[in-house]
């Protein structure tokens, strides 16, 4: 067995610091997944090296991607492209 050498393994842990990932905020056994439940209000939770910790909350899943990507929210994706050609 191959084991991975101790400062490999903290190098990886230490370049998730600070990720982000939304959590709907749902009652029951109902499926979690970020997709469903788009209405549902999102708690936003931050790795911070051994356990995700809230962070924020979202209204629903279009805000909790903008807070997600921000470099993305504002922007048009057909903005670039010549009239007629969406």
């Amino acid at each position: 067995m191959d084991d991975e050498p101790l400062a490999d393994w903290a190098e990886r842990r230490d370049a998730r610091i600070g990720r982000l990932r939304p959590v709907p905020i749902i009652s029951g056994d109902r499926p979690r997944g970020s997709h469903l439940h788009p209405e549902a209000p999102r708690g936003i939770e931050r790795w911070n090296g051994y356990v995700w910790e809230p962070y924020a909350l979202a209204a629903n899943l279009a805000e909790a991607q903008r807070v997600l990507y921000p470099e993305t929210a504002g922007t048009d994706p057909l903005a670039d492209q010549p009239p007629g050609a969406g």
